[in-house]
């Protein structure tokens, strides 16, 4: 990003540019930043856009090798080609001598760095990668967001937003456009504000169902599946999202045992720092060999489903009420 960043600023572009990584908003924004400062506005003679699997790779070099109309540069944006995941002979010839006045600018939602197309372009021009973003970042974006509507909010209530979004930069824009229109005219965003209108997601969901679970509130665990179905949420992504939870939990109960602290599962686990201290809370509600019978159970119950032993939606109320009923224990 740093790399791209300077080029934008001391206006030298590259031959290529590789944006690739599952945060979308960032890598689109990146995207959008590029092409605004590689081609005069308006000038449709030399850009040129391609989407999708079909991508012509031999049509694409003809036009890579085209010279630009009364222009400096050809720019040509391609997304999501698949070039750089199962590779593809004709572009990693040509990225190995790109004509000097094209930019090609390729933004993929998976790679393999294993390839030779992949290592053609991060040779050519740069490779940039837009991963999750950690938790200090987004949580200065969002202030940063905040502070130009002139509006505040604790770190109590900034966690319970993120936790609520989750970290997908996209999903958090969305809901902060909805948090900043509901506290139009406020200096204060409160957690009941991010309460009444910030869309929990399902994952969200998932936990608080299995804080139930650990905590022997039963009636509440069946209450949190019943409101999902009623979301049209399909039982299966449910008792997936379940079974991960419980798989997470246990990883966290054993790290902590060899006296991780939360920092180090935050980092082993993949999850932001707050969210490994919420899972060793939650996984103190399971002792003994709780967890690890609920993943044997989980997947038990989902091979039952698959086979047609046992109707999707029950399977995951049996998995619910014995582990709510003290079996975790």
């Amino acid at each position: 990003m740093k790399t791209i960043d300077e080029d934008i600023k001391n206006g030298t572009f590259r031959q290529c540019y590789l944006l690739y990584g599952e945060e979308t908003y960032l890598k689109n924004q990146y995207r959008d930043k590029l092409m605004r400062a590689a081609a005069a506005q308006g000038d449709t003679m030399n850009v040129s856009s391609f989407e999708g699997k079909d991508v012509s790779p031999a049509g694409l070099v003809d036009l890579a090798e085209t010279l630009p109309f009364f222009a400096e540069r050809r720019v040509i944006l391609v997304q999501d080609s698949g070039f750089f995941k199962n590779s593809n002979d004709k572009i990693t010839d040509y990225l190995s001598d790109i004509s000097p006045s094209t930019c090609l600018i390729f933004v993929e939602s998976e790679v393999d760095k294993r390839t030779k197309a992949f290592k053609a372009a991060k040779k050519a021009g740069a490779a940039a990668e837009f991963g999750i973003q950690k938790e200090a970042l987004i949580t200065r974006w969002i202030l940063g967001r905040l502070a130009k509507e002139h509006k505040k909010i604790t770190r109590d209530t900034m966690q319970f937003f993120i936790a609520r979004t989750g970290f997908d930069m996209g999903n958090i824009d969305k809901e902060l456009e909805k948090l900043l229109c509901y506290t139009l005219g406020n200096d204060v965003i409160e957690t009941a504000d991010v309460a009444a209108v910030v869309t929990a997601r399902l994952e969200n969901r998932i936990f608080e169902m299995v804080d139930a679970i650990a905590g022997h509130r039963q009636a509440k665990a069946l209450e949190l599946y019943s409101d999902l179905l009623a979301l049209k949420e399909a039982p299966m992504r449910i008792l997936y999202l379940l079974i991960r939870q419980f798989r997470i939990l246990a990883e966290t109960k054993e790290l902590a045992a060899k006296g991780c602290g939360a920092s180090e599962i935050a980092q082993k686990i993949k999850v932001p720092e707050f969210a490994a201290r919420k899972n060793m809370a939650q996984a103190k509600g399971f002792l003994g060999q709780g967890l690890l019978l609920a993943l044997k159970d989980g997947a038990e119950l989902e091979e039952a489903v698959k086979t047609g032993r046992i109707n999707d939606k029950i399977a995951v109320e049996i998995l619910i009420v014995k582990y709510s009923e003290g079996m975790s224990h």
